[in-house]
């Protein structure tokens, strides 16, 4: 199992460390939901298309994420509580690249 160090801030404003496989192919709103760190229902809605931004976070530190794909970019241009740094969670997958990573889980709607 390969794991990686990443810090997830809750709608709570506490901060997890948090070690997240990057050997099952799982993106950062299911890490969010497997260490249940946002309230049942109100992350992932749409199940991880892009399609809802429920997982929205605020990257506080970027190890070097990939850059935003366009479903990403249209999703976001229509949610709530966008900010410059702003990252849908579904659309990041973990990686051994984004050891260090951090974020803030952004608010529901």
């Amino acid at each position: 199992m390969s794991d990686i160090n990443i810090k997830i801030t809750d709608r709570e404003g506490v901060t997890h460390d948090i070690a997240a496989p990057t050997d099952m192919s799982m993106n950062l709103m299911e890490i969010i939901r497997a260490y249940e760190l946002a309230e049942e229902g109100t992350i992932g809605v749409c199940g991880g298309m892009a399609m809802c931004a429920s997982c929205q976070v605020y990257i506080l530190e970027d190890p070097g994420l990939e850059p935003m794909g366009d479903e990403e970019d249209a999703m976001l241009a229509e949610a709530y509580h966008v900010e410059s740094n702003s990252r849908l969670g579904c659309q990041l997958h973990m990686v051994p690249s984004m050891e260090g990573l951090a974020v803030a889980i952004a608010p529901y709607p």
